[in-house]
């Protein structure tokens, strides 16, 4: 029987953040889109609460164990505040995670410990491609064997703080199976390109990184010779991201549920309505229906057990939901929806990209 009433440690961390999302993040994150970047300050504050470490293990510098069901009840927390905050704090758990679940001893006792330090790691990981047809299974960056070396080619996109790394893990087309490689920033054919200009996340500064027959040492692959299990790795991001996009839109949800509790139009609440009432009872509906599946496909990645077909269910609810309510909300709001006074076209314009954010986080 499945049991998702949080314990203590998990309730006191999902107040902790809930109280970071409302304290400090919620009073800067519509200047933050404005801006184009999240102040130093508040990210460092959402760092120093310390999630990543208390998934890594003392042996490694941490104080924990991974648990994908805390992950999720955290992540939603911390999108609640802000998805592109929540990325920018959450974005070296793409490279902490797949390291904990995939590399060698050796991998984990040179990387782990980074994660663990009070500062945020340089570290970034490269999957999404900029390609119609992208498909994280079938990558067209390629990884082709020379003696001790490998060489890359190819282009990634969207890799989140990428002018400030120094260590990529780029996921590659090696052989038909997706691997990824470690390759230090500086080797020669590895460029940034510039700032990608996207529709949401626009506080979160993101890159295309163009490989261009890269050469790095064969036992730079994450995992060694055996590799990854790259199946494995992608369920864990995307319940990460399946989180996200719950916080992110019961944020959309509450604040239209308070407009139109507030909004008076013919002498009463527009919430008296049916056809308001109605709609808000059903994005409720949807985000604790979308939450539950987040965390049924957690329980099932922390229990070992087969979970990629609720994955790829979840993901594709998770996507609609997000994207069905931040449009419930903006029409809530009517005519002000539209106007960016109002953060509900900000979460609109953030809600459309779930559907390719794909290894932005991991839980």
């Amino acid at each position: 029987m499945l049991d998702f009433r949080l314990d203590e440690e998990q309730k006191m961390l999902s107040d902790t953040i809930h109280r970071f999302a409302e304290e400090r993040v919620r009073k800067v994150f519509r200047h933050a889109d404005e801006d184009g970047k999240i102040p130093a300050d508040v990210i460092k504050a959402g760092w120093e609460i310390g999630v990543l470490p208390s998934f890594i293990p003392e042996t490694y510098g941490g104080f924990g164990e991974p648990s994908a069901v805390t992950a999720a009840i955290a992540y939603e927390q911390f999108a609640y505040g802000d998805l592109a905050a929540a990325l920018n704090i959450l974005a070296p758990s793409a490279v902490a995670m797949a390291v904990l679940r995939a590399g060698t001893e050796a991998q984990k006792e040179a990387h782990l410990p980074l994660f663990c330090e009070d500062k945020l790691p340089k570290i970034a990981a490269a999957l999404t491609e900029p390609s119609i047809l992208y498909d994280p299974f079938d990558l067209k960056t390629t990884a082709t064997p020379d003696g001790d070396e490998v060489i890359l080619h190819g282009v990634k996109s969207v890799v989140p703080l990428a002018d400030q790394a120094d260590t990529f893990l780029v996921y590659v087309n090696e052989g038909g199976r997706t691997q990824a490689y470690f390759i230090p920033a500086g080797t020669p054919g590895l460029t940034i390109g510039e700032r990608d200009k996207l529709m949401g996340i626009r506080a979160l500064p993101t890159f295309k990184l163009h490989l261009d027959n890269v050469s790095v040492p064969a036992e730079n692959r994450l995992g060694g010779a055996d590799g990854i299990n790259f199946s494995t790795l992608l369920n864990y991001s995307r319940v990460a991201m399946g989180a996200l996009a719950v916080g992110m839109a019961r944020a959309g949800y509450e604040y239209a549920r308070d407009y139109a509790k507030q909004r008076v139009q013919f002498g009463e609440p527009i919430a008296h309505r049916q056809s308001i009432a109605f709609m808000l009872a059903e994005m409720a509906i949807d985000i604790d229906g979308a939450r539950m599946m987040v965390w049924e496909a957690a329980w099932m990645l922390d229990q070992g057990q087969e979970a990629t077909q609720a994955v790829t269910v979840m993901k594709h609810y998770v996507d609609e939901m997000v994207m069905t309510v931040a449009d419930r909300a903006l029409q809530t709001l009517g005519g002000y929806g539209y106007i960016r006074e109002y953060p509900v076209e900000l979460w609109f314009r953030n809600a459309r990209g779930f559907a390719t954010f794909d290894g932005l986080a991991s839980a």
